[in-house]
């Protein structure tokens, strides 16, 4: 019987190319203000305590139960006092990047994912986080003017997630460096599903 157990989230990535480009403004902000190097993704469920078996098994699980890319959309930049979200894109989402309609995937995702799969209840707003430290007022506005800098229009890019990454977490390490992907999965791109 498994006894050791660790700290686990879910998340949704973005394709390569939209990662690079938010790669770009988290170095620049990294350049003014410090701050651990990040992987971009959306967290879908996070501090899942469980052994490595049994989550393993729960997030193969999903395979069955999401197979096809959805749209994820931007929609502001927000600044919290929140180490892990001092500054993300707020996102909202779709199932197909032709939808019209935002109708919050990853809410849907994030409910499904934490209460029926891993019983784990997040009532977080899907977001990406684009620096992670403590900035005082001054810094953020700063950090708002250097993000405009980097990419005047983050804020209306839209792009289909196309993959599910567990990651094995430690939040107690700041650095992220003991982060660790222990598994993922890809996700069906429909035709025509390339959106930025």
């Amino acid at each position: 019987m498994e006894r050791t157990t660790h700290s686990y989230s879910v998340w949704a990535i973005p394709p390569d190319e939209v990662s690079i480009r938010i790669k770009k403004v988290m170095e620049g902000l990294r350049d003014d203000f410090g701050g651990p190097e990040i992987e971009p993704h959306i967290p879908i469920v996070g501090s899942i305590r469980k052994g490595q078996d049994d989550v393993l098994r729960r997030f193969a699980s999903l395979r069955s139960r999401v197979v096809s890319a959805y749209k994820a959309t931007v929609t502001q930049v927000v600044f919290r006092n929140s180490y892990y979200q001092c500054v993300s894109l707020l996102m909202n989402s779709s199932f197909s990047c032709q939808d019209e309609d935002v109708n919050e995937v990853l809410h849907f995702l994030t409910s499904l994912f934490s209460g029926d799969i891993f019983g784990f209840h997040n009532r977080v707003r899907p977001h990406l986080s684009l620096f992670l430290g403590y900035l005082s007022e001054e810094e953020k506005k700063r950090a708002e003017e250097k993000i405009n800098i980097l990419d005047d229009s983050i804020t209306s890019m839209s792009f289909p997630i196309t993959r599910f990454a567990l990651y094995r977490i430690d939040y107690k390490d700041k650095t992220l460096k003991s982060w660790e992907k222990i598994a993922e999965f890809p996700l069906l791109i429909e035709p025509g599903d390339t959106c930025i």
